[in-house]
């Protein structure tokens, strides 16, 4: 099977658990279009025979994650920055903003256009939406919970989080973004849906410099025999969720009349230690890897593991595809 295969079969995975819930003949506008998720997005929208408008500027998206729909006639690409402003003359229907850096190795590095892309960026992307009559999809994260005291996490649960650290350009923008979203539902009615996301892998993810996330960067060591990375102990605690469940999650979120105002946990319930997840890795790679400790970054979660069970009532929605399966179609991904 080619590196493209694993995309497709996931795609077609998708499209099969939406079921009926289809965005045939909308236009779908994506802000981080060619982005890990965004890209995603596109091409099952661009299957389900939606107009798809992508934007990105490439701070992290990657051109290679959409090339292949340039040709496509309901596709179009535009190089933008979101937190600058933009207008678009042809009706759309949905916007979805995912546009944001989201590497916690990114925050010392990008704090001011990570704060940009969740402020301003969800502002004119709000603003697309309010002049559209549009529905306003909004992808939070799990890290406005902070380093959180309720596990696993309700969506009532409002967060421990340190302002002024390091995280914090991350963390309180999208809280930000997240009550910019509801002030547009109070005063102009607007149809929004928040998703708070939780730790996400799959193809598409990457795993080079300060982009890499932990379950990239780890199969990507492994591969290589490289030491394996690990901050702190190794004891703290994820729940990985593979790419094709989180992304069923948003587009059901965005679907549902129910979910208008909603704020919804998207992720895997099953939560593991870094540690189990090194060694999993590397016994799934056959790696030699060792397992190199460097300190634990200020203000990194000790546990962190959603509450989906909104999710599973109002979006008829539940992770499905198992760590082991998830992590041993991603490493067949990278190793092309």
């Amino acid at each position: 099977m080619g590196k493209e295969d694993i995309i497709q079969e996931g795609i077609t995975e998708i499209i099969r658990n939406l079921k009926n819930i289809s965005f045939e003949d909308q236009t779908v506008l994506i802000t981080g279009g060619a982005g890990f998720l965004g890209s995603w997005l596109c091409d099952v929208l661009i299957k389900q025979n939606a107009r798809v408008i992508c934007l990105d500027n490439f701070a992290s998206g990657l051109e290679g994650n959409v090339s292949h729909l340039l040709n496509q006639e309901n596709f179009k690409f535009v190089k933008h920055d979101i937190s600058q402003p933009i207008y678009f003359d042809e009706k759309i229907d949905v916007v979805m903003h995912l546009a944001s850096r989201a590497s916690p190795l990114e925050f010392d590095k990008f704090p001011i256009q990570i704060i940009k892309a969740n402020t301003l960026g969800t502002w004119i992307a709000l603003g697309i939406a309010k002049k559209h009559g549009a529905k306003f999809l909004f992808t939070s994260t799990s890290e406005i919970y902070g380093d959180a005291k309720i596990i696993p996490t309700p969506e009532t649960y409002n967060g421990d989080v340190n302002p002024v650290g390091v995280r914090g350009c991350y963390d309180e923008s999208k809280r930000a973004g997240e009550a910019m979203c509801m002030a547009y539902m109070r005063q102009h009615g607007l149809d929004v849906r928040i998703a708070r996301i939780f730790n996400t892998y799959g193809p598409r993810m990457r795993a080079d410099g300060v982009y890499g996330r932990v379950v990239s960067r780890f199969i990507h060591q492994a591969l290589n025999n490289k030491p394996i990375t690990i901050f702190g102990d190794g004891k703290q605690t994820r729940s990985f969720c593979y790419v094709t469940d989180q992304v069923e999650g948003l587009l059901r979120l965005a679907w549902f009349d129910e979910a208008k105002g909603e704020v919804v946990n998207i992720g895997n319930p099953n939560e593991i230690t870094i540690l189990e997840l090194a060694e999993i890795i590397k016994k799934i790679t056959n790696s030699n890897s060792s397992l190199d400790f460097h300190p634990l970054p200020p203000d990194d979660p000790r546990r962190r593991c959603p509450d989906i069970s909104k999710a599973r009532r109002l979006l008829k929605w539940d992770s499905k595809v198992e760590l082991k399966e998830g992590l041993t179609r991603m490493i067949e991904w990278l190793k092309f």
